[in-house]
C-alpha cells in the first residue's frame, strides 16, 4: 500500500491517479475539512481515504501502518487552513510524518521539494531541513525537486492571465526557467514506487525546454494571435515585499518570485538516468498554451 499525503491537492490527486492507473494500491490522507468534491474524486480513483493532519502525530502513526511507500506533497502554501503555517506544516508537520514513517517500518519515503534557491526564506529553510532529516533518518528516500509548475506560474493566480492577454513578469524576464507540468511531476513521483534506482537520491526536475518569461509571453502571443500587456515587478520591489511580509507565507511567495526572477535551468540527464521511462513526452510550455487556448474556445 502507498500513502499519498497532500492527496487532495492538485499534485497529490494526480499522483493518486497515476498510481491507480498502474495498479498500485493507494491510501489518500485527507483532512476532515477537505472539500467533499475532492474526496469524491479520490474515491472515484479507487483510493482508500484516511483522515489525518500533519499537525497531529497520532493520526500519522495510524496512516503509516501497513504502508510500503509514503509520497508527501503537503504544503501550507496552497491549502492553508486555520493553524497552518510553514512552521507547523512544511517544517514540523513533515518532521512528524518522517518519524511516523520510520516507526511504522515504511520502506521508502518520497518527498516533493524544490531546487536550491539563491534567496533565504522560511519555506526554503523548511524544505532543506526536511531533506536533511530524511538523509539522517535511516529511511530509504527520494527527494524530487521540480522547478516552477507551468500550471501555477503561468496562471492568473500569479498574474499570467491569458483571457485578458496580460502577464506579470518578476524581474527582467530574461532569465531562463525549466518550466515543468505538474502532470509530469506526478509521473516522476509515481515512478519512484518499486524503483530500485530511486533510492537515497535528490533529483532535480524540469521540463523539456528552458525558456525566459518573455519567451513564454511570445509563445502565447503567437498561439493566441494577441499582443500581451507585460507588467514587470522589479527585484527591488520583491525584496521590499519580502522585508515587509507579516508572516512566513507572504515571505515565501516573495522569495519564490525572486527565485523566478533569477531563473533556473535544470539538466535532466541525471533524472532520466533514474527514470528512463519518463524521458519521452514531457509537456512543453507550447503544449500548455495550446491546451489553454483549446479550452478557452470550447
Amino acid at each position: 500500500m502507498n500513502l499519498v499525503v497532500g492527496a487532495s491537492g492538485m499534485l497529490g490527486t494526480e499522483i493518486c491517479r497515476k498510481l491507480a492507473e498502474e495498479g498500485k494500491p493507494v491510501r489518500a490522507l485527507v483532512r476532515g475539512s477537505t472539500d467533499p468534491a475532492k474526496r469524491d474524486t479520490l474515491k472515484g480513483l479507487g483510493a482508500d481515504l484516511l483522515y489525518g493532519d500533519l499537525k497531529d502525530p497520532s493520526t500519522l502513526e495510524t496512516a503509516c501502518l501497513g504502508i510500503s511507500t509514503v509520497i508527501s506533497t503537503a504544503s501550507s502554501t496552497f491549502s492553508r487552513q486555520a493553524g497552518d503555517t510553514i512552521e507547523s506544516v512544511d517544517s514540523q508537520g513533515q518532521f512528524n510524518l518522517v518519524r511516523a514513517a520510520k516507526a511504522a517500518g515504511v520502506r521508502h519515503f518520497v518527498f516533493i521539494s524544490f531546487p536550491p534557491a539563491p534567496e533565504d526564506f522560511a519555506l526554503r529553510r523548511a524544505k532543506r531541513a526536511v531533506e536533511a532529516q530524511l538523509a539522517e533518518s535511516g529511511l530509504v528516500y527520494a527527494v524530487l525537486q521540480p522547478t516552477f509548475f507551468t500550471e501555477v506560474w503561468l496562471s492568473p493566480a500569479v498574474g499570467f492571465d491569458v483571457a485578458s492577454a496580460s502577464a506579470r513578469i518578476y524581474g527582467s524576464g530574461q532569465n531562463k526557467i525549466s518550466w515543468i507540468s505538474y502532470l509530469d511531476v506526478a509521473r516522476f513521483a509515481a515512478a519512484c514506487v518499486d524503483n530500485a534506482a530511486a533510492r537515497n537520491c535528490v533529483v532535480k526536475l524540469g521540463g523539456p525546454e528552458a525558456l525566459s518569461p518573455l519567451e513564454v509571453v511570445q509563445i502565447f502571443e503567437e498561439a493566441s494571435g494577441r499582443k500581451f500587456a507585460v507588467i514587470h515587478v522589479t527585484e527591488e520591489a520583491l525584496r521590499a515585499q519580502q522585508a515587509a511580509a507579516s508572516d512566513s507565507l507572504q515571505e515565501a511567495f516573495a522569495g519564490l518570485m525572486l527565485y523566478y526572477a533569477h531563473g533556473d535551468v535544470i539538466d535532466m540527464k541525471p533524472a532520466f538516468g533514474i527514470f528512463p521511462g519518463q524521458a519521452q513526452n514531457l509537456a512543453s510550455v507550447r503544449d500548455y498554451a495550446r491546451r489553454l487556448l483549446r479550452a478557452a474556445s470550447a
